[in-house]
């Protein structure tokens, strides 16, 4: 061990990483745009938030859409997925939302205001037994 490596342990670290950065952005095209809108991403990205509420009467199911107008979002629901679709002018959004519990999709409501998404179920009833003659 070198003199050094005991007094800065994590230099050869560091070294290492700013040299393999240099070596993907010096043989990168020059015009790369990381922020270019051009390639629409699928599904819900990082700045993007979904909360579910489960109480003894509803469900509420809470999405960040930020960008997204009302009239680019469509909902469905299977009673065990809720389903949001959503575009905006730099992102496509297509997520499949597993719900904690059965939930009666015909009693939906949604709301949507300011970039926040809200939609709210009643739990389904619970399946009866089958008497078997």
């Amino acid at each position: 061990m070198r003199r050094d490596d005991r007094d800065e342990p994590f230099d050869d670290l560091f070294r290492e990483i700013e040299r393999m950065m240099n070596e993907m952005m010096n043989g990168a095209d020059a015009n790369v745009d990381f922020s270019s809108s051009s390639d629409v991403g699928n599904g819900f990205g990082m700045d993007t938030h979904v909360d579910i509420h489960e109480t003894d009467d509803e469900v509420r199911v809470v999405a960040d859409l930020p960008g997204v107008e009302k009239d680019n979002i469509e909902l469905e629901c299977d009673g065990k997925t809720l389903t949001i679709s959503a575009e905006s002018e730099h992102r496509q959004y297509d997520e499949r939302v597993s719900l904690p519990t059965r939930v009666n999709e015909h009693t939906a409501s949604a709301t949507y205001n300011n970039g926040v998404l809200e939609v709210v179920f009643d739990p389904a009833e619970q399946s009866s037994g089958i008497s078997l003659e």
